[in-house]
């Protein structure tokens, strides 16, 4: 059964190259003039479809096929929403393909999760696409290095509480989480501009410290060898002695 859907793949792949090599000469030759743009959308989008076809159709052993498949897809809607979109959206068309990539990942983790090394590449490519947004739409004020950093700890966030379900928990992920996450919220708000302030002032505080420690220190050793007077022989002097 293997052999045979190997078998499949194999002169699937063939006709694939065959159809894009006549393809690409038939443009070359000015045979599709201004449809060239169109044609590629549905190419890519049939290239896509096929993959997809594959992921679905053997999940366990086309896991995959969901990586191109979602990728080529992603590359059809960028091309027909540069050539055809309106205007405010090619902008975006970045984004658009960065989160094809990320949506193929966290596909193969949804059909098995004991590939939970997916969730990483996923993260990051859908993290990437809302930085490439952000830094398009520069008018929104948002700086896009607390975003990538804020993304990337949710990346391992999810990751670590999505394991707590499974037998391999994978406790070490809320470390970079946490780091990650602390890093995106002074990166990307005012308290990168409160820590700049802060810092000299804790180490003028500690220098403090240690200068009221030493000088608390010095005094209680000159108390400690002073000689101390004798109550018995107060006692017997008499006043005007």
């Amino acid at each position: 059964m293997q052999e045979n859907i190997e078998t499949r793949n194999t002169a699937l792949w063939g006709i694939l190259l065959i159809c894009g090599g006549i393809f690409f000469l038939l443009q070359n030759m000015g045979w599709f003039g201004g449809f060239g743009d169109l044609l590629w959308t549905g190419l890519f989008g049939i290239g896509g479809l096929f993959f997809v076809y594959l992921f679905l159709s053997h999940r366990e052993a086309q896991w995959w096929a969901a990586i191109p498949g979602f990728t080529l897809l992603g590359l059809s809607a960028v091309t027909f929403l540069d050539n055809f979109g309106p205007a405010f959206v090619q902008p975006l068309t970045g984004s658009v393909f960065l989160g094809s990539i990320g949506l193929g990942f966290v596909m193969v983790y949804l059909v098995n999760s004991r590939m939970w090394w997916a969730i990483i590449p996923g993260g990051v490519m859908m993290t990437l696409a809302v930085v490439a947004g952000v830094d398009e739409l520069h008018w929104l004020g948002i700086d896009s290095g607390g975003i990538f950093f804020l993304g990337l700890g949710l990346t391992f966030l999810v990751l670590g509480l999505l394991s707590q379900r499974t037998q391999e928990r994978l406790t070490w992920a809320f470390i970079p989480a946490t780091v990650l996450i602390v890093m995106g919220i002074l990166i990307g708000t005012n308290w990168i501009v409160f820590m700049n302030t802060l810092w000299p002032l804790a180490l003028i505080g500690v220098g403090g410290y240690w200068i009221w420690r030493s000088m608390i220190s010095q005094n209680n050793s000159t108390l400690s060898s002073s000689p101390s007077a004798d109550p018995s022989t107060v006692l017997e002097k008499e006043p005007g002695e």
